[in-house]
């Protein structure tokens, strides 16, 4: 099963909408969600503070500011079944 981070913020709403995307897709390919909020941690804070949210997908970023539907669930199929 893979990881999905979200790093983001409380009050976010690009965060908060990334989220909402994360879910929808998660009922439909499931996958460990892991959200970090980057002001917990001040080397997260100087790297994303600009680009949240930020979602990387098994430790490679996969998206930032704008969470794609159908990317997502591409990049999942990928990642769940090499090859095709």
């Amino acid at each position: 099963m893979s990881t999905v981070v979200l790093y983001g913020r409380p009050g976010c709403h690009l965060c908060e909408d990334a989220r909402d995307v994360l879910l929808r897709v998660r009922e439909e390919h499931p996958f460990e969600l892991v959200e970090r909020d980057i002001e917990q941690d001040d080397a997260l804070l100087l790297a994303y503070l600009e680009r949240i949210p930020v979602v990387t997908i098994d430790g490679e970023e996969a998206f930032e500011l704008f969470v794609l539907e159908d990317e997502l669930r591409r990049r999942l199929a990928g990642v769940a079944s090499p090859g095709h």
